[in-house]
């Protein structure tokens, strides 16, 4: 075999030499070869548009004719700078409009909630404000715990907003936006739009009633929303301390005895005499007591209504069962005007009316699981007593002796009783105490003299108890609450409610549920009448200015 060799010869070094790469060649590809000749470089003088129509290609399109009138960028033919449409913001702008300081601050914040932000007026001069500017977090914190008060008070959702829409305005914060639900409140304040808006809540975890403390809560708002008031934020604060400190202005003994004497005047309305009073006073009482045990060990008020409820009737059955001839039907009645939720279910009505839908909803919900546990602690008693022979005709129910000075008597006690209840100033219980008197005196002129509707003269003899609420609330510089609430136990619908449990223990479901639903009827007859008093009694007051008057919304017609 042969061997190949491959052999090597090295180049010359000017050979390498001659063929190395020109500078310019071996950094751009764009380099033109040898022999081709360079382009000319453009004029810079005269730059060129890549939006220039390009040469060859013919003369430029022609401008597009006018737009045919019609569309939405062409110049109406009609137009004329002379003869333009007003524009909206006329030359001399829009008035400034003020809130007289003479009408009460509720109407005058009441007025500013129901007006849109771009049409409120003008900010008022600060009254209480520091160099620094207003404390915006602490102002919000005041607001929200007065809120949470009259709230849980069982003010309407509507009057807690002024007055937290008032405080925000006393300290300077006059963008503020507050909102009430049944069980939360939440406030914004934004300084201006170009700034980051604060937004502050709380929630009511327990709502107890003491028209007292309600009193003492809304003279503070009113002291601090007054003309030339110097409240600091530390005098609100050390105040409202003061008013949450402060215990109730009856003792527990008082409230029971009261209930008593509630219960013991309402089957006096209903024809009962002195032993019935006594027998219905004794088992509202022991009611009472039972109800106060069960909060004591943390039951819901569900069953505290339901427990309170079985004392009145079983005592009413017993009555029966001995044929003592005495009236059982006044007894577990009487016992049932103790019961029935009349100040929640005013508050919802009045919530539902004024546009607070929501807050009106949680509130009729609740009316009616109380309402149905006084249903469950009532039938409990009477289907026991059936079962043992009781002797209960529900006419005998309907059938009421004409009394009218014991009734008027009985009316006037009944609403005094209801005052204690609710832990009114005892300065108020007299007025209560008359009003409740004129609310009977109408609703037996109405529907026992002159044979009418029992719910026309239930809202009737309603909206005078408002009517007169309202003009001594706003005389008092007060709410309204404590002046209406009491006033309205004589027409509570206790007879309707124990016709219609009756009926159901008897096992005559259509004419129980129809009672019931009369008693719905009646109540809310009480309490569209005592809101529309209530407004009435504004009509006849001194109310904002003309250009700010009060507005609600419109009625949506269908839409």
């Amino acid at each position: 075999m042969g061997v190949r060799t491959n052999t090597v010869v090295a180049e010359q070094p000017e050979a390498v030499e001659d063929r190395k790469p020109q500078a310019d060649e071996g950094r751009s590809a764009f380099t033109p070869p040898a022999g081709v000749e360079q382009p000319p470089l453009p004029d810079l003088d005269q730059p060129t548009s890549e939006f220039a129509f390009p040469a060859g290609l013919g003369q430029a399109p022609e401008a597009p004719a006018a737009e045919p009138e019609g569309s939405a960028f062409a110049r109406p033919s009609t137009y004329s700078a002379q003869h333009s449409p007003p524009a909206f913001t006329p030359a001399h702008g829009f008035p400034a409009l003020t809130l007289p300081r003479d009408a009460p601050w509720q109407d005058r914040m009441r007025t500013m909630l129901r007006i849109p932000v771009s049409e409120r007026p003008v900010p008022e001069a600060v009254q209480r404000q520091d160099e620094s500017g207003p404390a915006v977090p602490r102002v919000l914190d005041l607001t929200l715990r007065i809120g949470e008060l009259l709230l849980a008070g069982g003010e309407g959702a509507e009057d807690v907003e002024a007055a937290m829409f008032a405080i925000c305005r006393s300290y300077g914060l006059d963008r503020c936006e507050p909102t009430v639900t049944f069980t939360l409140l939440s406030i914004t304040y934004q300084p201006s739009l170009v700034d980051d808006p604060v937004t502050a809540n709380r929630t009511v975890r327990r709502r107890g009633t003491d028209y007292t403390r309600l009193s003492a809560v809304y003279a503070l708002v009113a002291d601090i929303n007054a003309e030339g008031s110097e409240t600091t934020l530390e005098e609100a604060y050390r105040r409202l301390a003061e008013i949450r400190r402060n215990r109730h202005p009856y003792p527990g003994w008082v409230l029971t005895v009261a209930a008593g004497l509630l219960a013991g005047a309402a089957s006096m309305l209903l024809g009962g005499g002195l032993a019935v009073f006594l027998i219905t006073a004794a088992g509202a009482m022991l009611g009472d007591r039972l109800a106060w045990l069960c909060a004591g060990r943390g039951l819901p008020e569900f069953y505290q209504f339901a427990v309170a409820a079985v004392p009145p009737a079983a005592l009413g059955v017993t009555v029966s069962l001995l044929h003592a001839g005495l009236k059982p039907s006044a007894v577990i009645t009487g016992g049932l005007f103790a019961l029935i939720p009349g100040r929640v279910l005013v508050a919802a009505v009045q919530d539902g009316l004024t546009g607070f839908y929501i807050t009106a909803a949680a509130r009729l919900l609740e009316v009616g699981y109380f309402f149905v546990g006084i249903v469950v602690g009532v039938l409990s008693a009477l289907y026991v007593g059936v079962q043992l022979g009781a002797k209960l005709s529900p006419e005998a129910a309907l059938q009421a002796e004409e009394r009218p000075v014991v009734q008027i008597v009985a009316a006037m006690v009944l609403a005094a009783a209801f005052a204690v209840l609710l832990q009114q100033e005892r300065s108020t219980v007299l007025f209560v105490a008359f009003s409740g008197g004129v609310a009977w005196v109408t609703y037996a002129a109405i529907a026992v003299t002159a044979n009418g509707s029992r719910e026309l003269a239930t809202a009737a003899a309603a909206g005078l108890v408002g009517l007169f609420g309202q003009l001594m609330a706003r005389y008092q510089h007060t709410s309204s609450l404590p002046y209406v609430t009491a006033a309205i136990g004589p027409l509570l619908p206790g007879s309707a409610t124990y016709l219609g449990v009756l009926n159901i223990a008897q096992n005559n479901l259509n004419d129980g549920l129809s009672s019931l639903a009369r008693a719905a009827a009646l109540a809310l007859a009480i309490a569209i009448g005592v809101n529309l008093g209530g407004e009435m009694a504004r009509m006849f007051m001194l109310a904002p200015a003309k250009a700010s008057a009060r507005r609600a919304a419109k009625r949506t017609r269908g839409f």
